[in-house]
């Protein structure tokens, strides 16, 4: 464990030299407070809390934004080092292929995990000042950080998957940009396409859920949207039931999934990576 850690501390020291903590911790402070002060606007009608309305809208946001700040980050871990020589210095330390995938892992989680307490620890904080401590769904916007840790490893992990594929940076910035395109973008809008075409048929009633839990993104902002939803429900803007095959936390059981499978794929993939 000495050798992983040592590895996720230079991680997370270069992320801090590199300012990716500072990049991403401003581009989700100034989407979040954006968004808790247009969600103060009817907090007034429906007695919400503008923090309970910004957290919904970053339910959303968050889809789109983390796995692109996760995979930016984790994109050149390996065939960066191959491009730059330094893989077969690190390889050549008594340290195994695993710990080096692993260390950068935690560190890379490590880094993402800060820029979100700071990106939405400024939503909270003018949240608290805009609509009071009273009623502040605190519950709510902590497991939103969880959560969105938990998706921004997922990434993580996928994009050590498309750089220990690639030998060429910019060939796994390419992968990466196409995973984040097919997962984020074209899968939900072909999910609706067959939505549409079915109506109310056997691929709306019976497929759809499953597809639609199937995607760690998806997912992550299913388990949210209901977590909100409970409390809109108190002030007359929740939607009800989902009626989705999975309920509660076993809809993180995909994301989870996902992560541990591009782990172990992203870890036989290396074992080929020759420096």
């Amino acid at each position: 464990m000495k050798a992983v850690l040592a590895i996720a501390l230079t991680e997370i020291r270069i992320g801090i030299r590199n300012r990716w903590v500072l990049l991403s911790a401003a581009i989700l402070a100034i989407f979040s407070i954006l968004l808790v002060v247009l969600g103060s606007g009817p907090s007034g009608t429906v007695d919400a809390h503008p923090l309970t309305v910004a957290v919904a809208s970053l339910s959303t946001l968050a889809v789109y934004l983390i796995p692109l700040i996760a995979l930016l980050l984790s994109f050149d871990a390996v065939a960066g080092e191959v491009d730059r020589g330094t893989l077969q210095l690190v390889l050549a330390t008594p340290i195994a292929r695993w710990q080096v995938l692993f260390g950068k892992f935690i560190g890379h989680t490590a880094v993402l995990t800060m820029a979100l307490m700071l990106g939405y620890g400024a939503a909270g904080m003018l949240g608290y000042a805009l609509g009071g401590g009273e009623d502040m769904p605190l519950f709510e916007l902590l497991l939103l950080v969880a959560t969105s840790v938990l998706l921004g490893a997922v990434f993580v992990a996928v994009g050590y998957v498309a750089s220990c594929s690639a030998r060429q940076t910019g060939t796994a910035a390419a992968l990466a940009v196409g995973i984040w395109l097919v997962t984020v973008v074209l899968y939900d809008m072909a999910l609706l396409g067959g939505l549409l075409a079915s109506q109310d048929g056997v691929f709306a009633r019976l497929v759809f859920p499953w597809l639609l839990l199937f995607n760690p993104a998806d997912a992550f902002r299913v388990y949210n949207m209901a977590i909100v939803d409970g409390s809109l429900l108190r002030t007359g803007l929740g939607a009800g039931p989902t009626g989705l095959p999975l309920e509660g936390a076993g809809v993180l059981l995909s994301p989870v999934l996902w992560c541990l499978a591009a782990l172990g794929l992203a870890t036989l993939a290396f074992r080929r990576v020759t420096p």
